[in-house]
This record gives C-alpha cells, structure tokens and sequence, in this order.
C-alpha cells in the first residue's frame, strides 16, 4: 500500500472543518463587522453610515448600563465558576459506591437546556416560589423577597442560576485534569508526611493549571455572552437592571429594527471579550 505522506495532507482533513467554521462563523462575522458601519433596518437595504452608529452608542446611556452589567456578571460569576467546580472535582475524584450517580447529579445541570432552568428557576424565585417559602417558614425573612422584581436583586438572581448551571460542567473538566495527575506524586508526598492540605496545595493547584486556564477563558466568555437566563428570567428588567449587552444587542435587532446599531454592539463586544481573553491566557501562561 502506498504511504500517504504528503505534507499538505493534513490540511486536505481540515478543509471540511475550516469550510462550515469559514461559512458559519468567520462569514458572519465579518458580515457584523461591515453591517456596523451601515444603517439597515432588514427592510430597505444598507445604507453606508460611517460611524454614526459607535458616536451613537459612545453616547446611548443604555449601553453603558448593559455593559456595566455585563462587567458585573463577568466579575462575580467567573471566579465562583472558576474556584467552587476544583472542589467538586476532588469531591467526586474518590472510589466511593454510588459516585457515579453523584456524578452524573451534579452534571445534570450542564445538559439541561436553558430555557427550561430558567423557567424553573423563574418559578422557584416567585414571591409564592418555594425559596421565599423556605426563607419565611425558617424566619430568614418577614415578607417574601422579590428575586425577579426588585432592580437590587434580579442581576445577582440570575448570575445564581448561570453559576448552578455551569459548576458540573466545569466541575468535569477539572476531573479530568485530577485524573491525569500522577498517582506516585501523592504516594510520595505521604511518605513524606506531606499533610492532604500541603498536597492539595503544591501538587494538585499547580499541575491544574492548564485546566484553570480553560475554564477561566471559556467561563469569561459565557460570563460576557449571557443571554438566555436573561430573556427567559426577567427580559432585562426590571428597570434595565439585568440587561447585558448581549440582550440589548438582540432587543436592538429584532425589536428596534436598527441592525446596524445592533452590529455595532456586537463588534464592540466581541474586542472586548478578546481583551478579556488574551489577558487571561497570558496571566495563566505566565504562572504555569
């Protein structure tokens, strides 16, 4: 059988891939990007606009409120996401009966669709929800707490069901960077009379890295792209208390008509979400 070594063979089984990724992701993209600098409301066609629509958005009061929401969600929900899945990861990285089911418990969450936790959790946080029947049937609270309703509460309520929705799948990429640990690093550490702080400490923390920095990266930028718990919970309210840039993105679209303005916001989020990136990789790389 002939050998098939050509050098630019590996590229002929990447053609498939780099094609649907071009067609679906790279083509849009750009498209968002030229869109941007148009005026179209998907009736009459584009019209050339220049920068009308960044001088209207540098001075759109909503824009700044949904991206300081956007900062907010990034800045309290990824490092939960990144900290509180390691110990679920160790938790569950034991030969114990039944650790399967546990496992497959705590990831139960990351394959339901978020529409349905978000009207799920929608219904446990009504004010005749079962959590304000919890908190007054234990005195937590006289009156019953308006979750979804008070501008105070609605962001922090759905940063909750994005946290609980994504611990069990980043609790699964730690367990298999806990699994890929090697064993006799322990066992030695023993010997030593290394306690199981120490070694949780300076083994497991340091050679995890590679997974932190992954879940850092991928946890930032679902933290910068929420959308559905958002339109599904509260659709922004109230008082634009819980609108994200992404949703203000998709209410400029498709209820405003203004694709143009819409595309705008998008380009904007997209260079930040890659700042946040970047920065994250080199912090992470640097102290790997």
């Amino acid at each position: 059988m002939r050998k098939l070594d050509h050098p630019l063979l590996p590229y002929l089984f990447l053609l498939p891939a780099c094609g649907i990724v071009g067609m679906f992701v790279i083509y849009p993209a750009l498209q968002a990007i030229a869109l941007s600098f148009t005026s179209f409301n998907m009736i009459t066609p584009p019209a050339f606009a220049g920068l009308a629509n960044y001088r209207t958005l540098w001075q759109d009061p909503f824009f700044w409120s949904a991206l300081r929401n956007t900062l907010l969600y990034l800045a309290l929900v990824v490092p939960v996401l990144v900290t509180l899945p390691i110990f679920l990861a160790m938790l569950v990285n034991r030969a114990l009966p039944g650790i399967t089911l546990f496992r497959a418990a705590l990831y139960l969450p990351a394959i339901t669709s978020l529409v349905i936790s978000g009207l799920i959790w929608k219904w446990v946080y009504e004010e005749k929800g079962i959590l304000n029947y919890f908190l007054l049937a234990t005195g937590l609270t006289d009156n019953p707490v308006a979750f979804l309703t008070d501008p105070a509460h609605a962001l922090f309520s759905v940063m909750a069901v994005t946290v609980w929705g994504g611990m069990g799948y980043y609790m699964v990429i730690y367990l298999a960077g806990l699994q890929s640990i090697p064993r006799h690093l322990y066992e030695v550490a023993e010997v030593e009379g290394v306690s199981k702080w120490q070694q949780t400490l300076h083994i497991t923390i340091p050679l995890l890295k590679p997974s932190v920095a992954v879940v850092t990266v991928m946890s930032s930028i679902s933290a910068m792209k929420v959308f559905e718990e958002v339109y599904v919970m509260t659709q922004g309210g109230p008082l634009d208390s819980s609108k994200t840039l992404v949703y203000y993105i998709y209410q400029s679209a498709f209820e405003e008509f203004d694709m143009g303005y819409a595309s705008a916001i998008g380009v904007v989020l997209f260079g930040i979400t890659l700042v946040f990136s970047l920065i994250n990789l080199r912090l992470l790389g640097r102290k790997a």
